[in-house]
């Protein structure tokens, strides 16, 4: 009995590490529609390469560790395939970006997965061995991992401050959930907690963003600078009051059909806020 649980334990940490893979892929392939619009505009539109750069560093750091685990092949795989993919999008950023931006992203390279990633490989190959150094690499691996947990909430505070979801994709929040609780199982079924408890987070973010994506889908037409709106149907109600008075028939129809326009460019504009990359 104990056999047959021992071994069906593996098989669902072999199950539930491929379907990892699979669902990180599709994750991984998320930005695509971006860096093609910046391959057809031939420019990075205002863009940042930071989430990009972060993500590199974490695969790799991620790779270092899968390949120091007895059992990390299936963390090596979707890793490797994610170097590629972050890799790209960041060649493709250099191409089309700014010279200043280009400056900013190799410096962010150089620091992220240069000097912070050699440091900790060095550190660890020469100072530890064995079991201790899979453990220091693995804490190291969820503390950054926590880190790229956190970086939702800014899109979370965009959300409820514009009562909108534009810049917060129901399909990638489905997929950001749905990979950490692919990982969560990995990492219990296979008692690597270095794995599993950052997930326990992601798990828990992604929720609360298909919640909020819930709450405000419906709002966001209605959440477009309501102050301006009412300010600007008052404003149009004097006007017309006081033009009865004081102006003749052509040009109150003039005076009407001004703030009209108005009234309607205001309905049509799109919320003013600052573009977060998501």
């Amino acid at each position: 009995m104990a056999f047959f649980n021992h071994h069906f334990q593996v098989e669902m940490v072999v199950v539930f590490g491929i379907l990892g893979n699979i669902v990180s892929f599709l994750v991984y392939l998320a930005p695509l529609p971006t860096f093609l619009r910046i391959y057809k505009r031939k420019s990075t539109e205002g863009f940042q390469s930071i989430p990009y750069a972060v993500a590199l560093f974490s695969a790799m750091l991620t790779l270092y560790y899968g390949m120091l685990k007895p059992d990390g092949f299936l963390l090596i795989t979707i890793n490797t395939v994610g170097i590629f993919i972050e890799s790209t999008y960041i060649l493709m950023f250099i191409i089309y970006a700014p010279r200043d931006a280009k400056i900013y992203t190799g410096k962010l390279l150089v620091v992220l997965n240069g000097v912070v990633l050699g440091l900790i490989i060095f550190t660890t190959m020469m100072f530890f061995e064995g079991l201790v150094r899979i453990k220091i690499v693995g804490w190291t691996c969820a503390i950054f991992s926590v880190c790229v947990f956190i970086a939702p909430l800014s899109v979370m505070r965009l959300v409820i401050r514009t009562k909108s979801v534009e810049y917060m994709p129901l399909s990638l929040s489905f997929f950001l959930t749905l990979c950490a609780v692919m990982w969560f199982f990995y990492g219990l079924l296979a008692h690597d907690y270095f794995v599993a408890t950052p997930n326990v987070l992601g798990f828990t973010f992604g929720i609360v963003q298909m919640i909020l994506y819930t709450i405000y889908k419906n709002k966001s037409t209605h959440a477009i600078l309501p102050v301006s709106k009412i300010e600007l149907e008052a404003q149009n109600d004097e006007t017309k009051a006081n033009d009865q008075n004081s102006k003749p028939s052509d040009e109150r129809e003039v005076a009407v059909q001004v703030v009209s326009d108005g009234d309607d460019k205001e309905r049509a504009a799109p919320c003013n806020t600052l573009v977060v990359e998501y």
